[in-house]
């Protein structure tokens, strides 16, 4: 008989190596295995040409500060997903600590956070946003200016070329963050296997089956010569991006039920001209267009990946059936079951506008592309920028009981009521917020070890059970210590 295994991880991007690192720590002797399809790790939306890096904390994501019908701006979200980032923030930090990660500048920059809007309307909400903002422990330092100039000084590109009449409005937070979470997703597994765990590449995990004895039957099969071969584990997370929810079919857990995937590709414009790329150091975002999905809020970001810096801007969403960047184009129709089709349905019937935005986006042509990048940068030249295609996503499609098939724009841990496997769904903000989400999946699928854990827990981040957004005294040191060990402004 196969001697079960203490831990599977499907997937080898950021959540599995976050989670495998956090599971090691707290049980050094457990067999930890990871599994990817591909023939490297972080080749989905882990790698960063696949996202944008931008270590979201809400600094500059303006979808996350809605206006209500009164006129008064929404933060709450904006705090909680500050809160997660700090959360990943002091994870890493203690990673760096510990001699488990290098230097921080091996897979993070700090890059100011921007939020660039025109028009009077645009810059009243801007305004109003950082008047519910500026006084917030974990927004402190956020800077307002409506003077061209001052905003010049801030983004070279973004000014030059409006007309002097345009009202402009921008906000900057000098402790903001670029991530390379490609590179810090092998630095984790790196660490992982130095320290026992086991990477097997290029195998795609095809049933997830309980057995008899309440463990779970993994079936792989090699990519490269098709050999079988099979794994019994005690645990299992599913990180597979969006072919976690076939995966979690495939195991038949009645947790899954009513879920379904609606895909949403993406595309990048990106210069690399030593020349433009020099006038720009910033995350620079906009207001999404109307009918668009929070994952597209337009941006110009500058990106560092592997100590080389480069522009980006977009997304420019599209549609396509496939779960994965590398997928199948049946993965749509492959994820169908009679428990999601008529969630499914209804939710492509109550967003019909955002179909047509997304068909609208893919058939866009490259002129309609620059003209929507001359809208954050007006001197563009067309010769300065190709053309990349994004990571795929798969936002949630779930029944709510009395609201049936809901589209839903975040993530969701799905674990079954024993705990002994779990997976997540969903995209956006993601990676930055790996540490919370696998700090949350450990306590729904560990209860009965959460007393003896605790102490491993808040060794790593030592806000675990606390409240960062509402003790300003614990975000100010929070945000002091974290940014001292990852060498970044506070």
């Amino acid at each position: 008989m196969t001697t079960p295994i203490d831990v599977a991880l499907i997937g080898g991007g950021i959540m599995s190596a976050t989670l495998g690192t956090m599971l090691q720590q707290l049980e050094p002797e457990w067999d930890i295995r990871i599994y990817e399809r591909l023939g490297e790790v972080a080749l989905e939306s882990s790698n960063p040409w696949n996202n944008a890096g931008t270590g979201h904390a809400a600094l500059c994501e303006l979808n996350y500060t809605p206006e209500r019908p009164d006129g008064s701006i929404e933060i709450e979200k904006a705090v909680v997903v500050n809160e997660q980032f700090q959360v990943s923030r002091q994870f890493w930090s203690f990673l760096v600590g510990e001699g488990l990660l290098p230097d921080a500048s091996a897979f993070l920059s700090a890059t100011p956070h921007m939020s660039l809007v025109w028009g009077e309307k645009n810059v009243e909400y801007l305004r109003k946003r950082y008047e519910a903002l500026r006084d917030h422990p974990l927004f402190e330092g956020l800077e307002y200016s409506e003077d061209a100039a001052v905003i010049r000084s801030w983004a070279p590109l973004v000014v030059p070329g409006r007309a002097k009449s345009q009202p402009i409005a921008a906000t900057r937070t000098v402790a903001g963050t670029d991530v390379d979470f490609g590179a810090l997703t092998r630095l984790l597994v790196d660490a992982l296997v130095e320290r026992g765990a086991k990477l097997t590449l290029d195998h795609r995990v095809t049933s997830i089956r309980r057995t008899a004895d309440g463990l779970w039957r993994l079936k792989l099969r090699h990519e490269i010569g098709g050999t079988p071969s099979e794994v019994i584990a005690r645990f299992v997370f599913v990180g597979a991006g969006g072919h976690a929810l076939p995966l979690l079919q495939k195991s038949g857990i009645k947790e899954i039920r009513g879920f379904g995937g609606f895909p949403v590709s993406g595309q990048w414009l990106r210069s690399d001209n030593p020349e433009v790329v020099a006038k720009h150091h910033a995350k620079v975002y906009g207001k999404a267009s109307v009918g668009a999905p929070p994952m597209s809020v337009p941006h110009l970001d500058t990106r560092v990946v592997d100590g080389t810096a480069s522009l980006l801007f977009g997304p420019y969403a599209g549609f396509t059936p496939k779960f994965l960047k590398t997928g199948s184009w049946f993965d749509l129709f492959g994820s169908i079951r009679w428990h999601n089709l008529v969630p499914m349905l209804q939710v492509a019937f109550r967003n019909l506008n955002l179909v047509k935005y997304l068909v609208g986006e893919l058939l866009a042509s490259r002129s309609a592309k620059l003209d929507a990048l001359r809208e954050f940068y007006p001197n563009a030249t067309g010769d300065d920028w190709y053309q990349l295609t994004a990571g795929q996503r798969v936002q949630i499609i779930k029944n709510i009981p009395g609201k049936g098939g809901t589209l839903q724009f975040g993530t969701e841990v799905v674990a079954a009521a024993d705990g002994s496997i779990a997976g997540l769904l969903g995209a956006s903000p993601g990676a930055s917020t790996a540490a919370p989400i696998m700090l949350d999946l450990i306590e729904r699928c560990f209860p009965d070890k959460l007393e003896a854990w605790k102490p491993g827990l808040t060794r790593m981040v030592p806000s675990y059970g606390a409240s960062i957004g509402s003790d300003p005294k614990l975000a100010a040191k929070v945000l002091r210590d974290t940014a001292k060990a990852l060498a970044i402004p506070a």
